[in-house]
């Protein structure tokens, strides 16, 4: 019976000892309190500013430029050299075709609060893609390079992000000078603009220009 009893018990036991095993331990942590959340500092832009040129403002382009860029009207001309006080004939207008800007943005101002650092070229880069998803514009961007001190022209920094001159041999300079590395390129003066091109290009810069 004493051995019976104690079997039972141990039996007992050991079920109790599996039945503890298999209920899975509920145990409380304590999470560590929130002391404070740090601000991500904003990060510094330049500052551009930009206005529009419409084909109704009938700017004239003289040079070069990218045929997106132009709305080529032909015109009549008529001669200064024909005299009105004779009437024995009369001349044909010769027709003259005259190229008219299209709707662009214009690069008006753009400083960075820190040089050589990214911040003009994330600028005109954000500018870029707003004109190209812009069904007006359809990426076209022109700017003026004029000296900001007295020797001194944007006119380097806009060619190296893609923008060239209506003038062929102000171009020409540009690239002599970067050929050979001139320290100080002089003020250029005119007209840049960004080809279509190189406004695909610009969106990915990194490696050229």
């Amino acid at each position: 019976m004493i051995n019976n009893i104690t079997t039972n018990v141990d039996t007992r036991m050991q079920q109790q000892m599996s039945v503890m095993k298999a209920n899975p331990s509920h145990v409380s942590v304590a999470t560590p309190p929130i002391l404070a959340f740090k601000t991500i500092p904003t990060k510094e832009k330049a500052t551009l500013r930009t206005k529009k040129f419409k084909r109704s403002d009938g700017i004239v382009i003289i040079g070069e430029m990218d045929e997106s860029y132009l709305d080529i009207v032909e015109e009549d001309f008529k001669s200064q050299m024909a005299n009105p006080s004779f009437n024995f004939f009369q001349l044909q207008p010769q027709k003259k075709k005259t190229a008219y800007l299209k709707d662009c943005y214009v690069i008006d101002y753009i400083q960075s609060p820190k040089h050589r650092c990214g911040l003009g070229t994330e600028a005109i880069k954000a500018l870029a893609e707003k004109a190209m998803f812009d069904k007006k514009i359809e990426g076209r961007i022109v700017t003026f390079s004029a000296p900001v001190w007295k020797e001194s022209s944007p006119a380097l920094f806009f060619y190296k992000l893609g923008f060239r001159f209506t003038i062929p041999q102000a171009n020409q300079y540009m690239e002599e000078c970067l050929i050979k590395n001139v320290p100080d390129i002089p003020a250029q003066l005119g007209m840049m603009y960004l080809p279509k091109n190189n406004l695909h290009k610009l969106l990915r810069y990194g490696e050229l220009f």
